[in-house]
């Protein structure tokens, strides 16, 4: 089955350039468009896509703050791949760590530049779609200490209260960038463990993949930035 994405973009031309480069390929297909973040909300509630390709500075609604009220709706009661929440692309021109926290910290999958290659774009969508995030744990893990080390501690951080203590271990090591495997090596446990534990912590936090599981990991205080 084909990936159905929406592209969201206040540019007429850059909207119809992304709608003609997803539309070649063999597996997306694109079921709408949206100049606006509120058209954006508007038509992923009705037409229910897998993606969200989403920019960051829109009229009426910016695309963080499109991103934050998609994700933030209830899943409905059916199957698994149906009336869930889509995963969000964020795009811009600017490459500016502010945007990447932000968006991350919305729930956004993925961020990608404008001015990326046509085969980058594709390959972005198709990396969210499947439910992996985009950014390097190590890229998140600078731009997250940057801004938590700059701000006061936010009121609505994440709380780690529901997580057991070999949980919170292993969610430290993924703020630290390690992949399931060289989280199963330090822990000396199956790889099969840490991904069971990984797939709880992200249901008692709420967040989608591993770049949101590194801001929980800060904001709430169980990883500090490093001096």
């Amino acid at each position: 089955m084909s990936i159905r994405v929406i592209v969201a973009d206040d540019q007429a031309m850059v909207r119809a350039g992304f709608v003609a480069l997803l539309n070649a390929t063999d597996d997306i297909e694109v079921v709408g468009e949206a100049a606006d973040g509120q058209q954006a909300v508007e038509l992923a509630r009705a037409v229910r896509p897998d993606v969200v390709l989403m920019d960051v500075r829109m009229p009426r609604l910016d695309g963080i703050e499109a991103t934050r009220r998609l994700l933030a709706e209830p899943r409905e009661p059916q199957a698994a791949d149906v009336g869930a929440r889509p995963r969000i692309l964020m795009l811009t021109t600017f490459d500016i760590d502010e945007y990447v926290y932000e968006a991350i910290r919305a729930g956004a999958s993925g961020f990608l530049l404008k001015d990326a290659l046509p085969a980058d774009l594709a390959d972005a969508v198709r990396v969210v779609a499947r439910g992996d995030a985009l950014l390097d744990p190590q890229v998140t893990r600078r731009v997250i200490e940057h801004f938590v080390r700059a701000t006061m501690p936010r009121a609505e951080s994440f709380s780690l209260e529901a997580l057991t203590p070999r949980e919170r271990d292993v969610l430290a090591l993924v703020a630290r960038g390690l992949s399931n495997r060289e989280i199963a090596d330090e822990l000396v446990v199956a790889e099969q463990t840490v991904k069971s534990h990984v797939s709880r912590i992200f249901g008692k936090l709420g967040v989608r993949d591993r770049a949101q599981a590194v801001v929980a990991a800060y904001e709430s205080g169980l990883v500090v930035p490093r001096d």
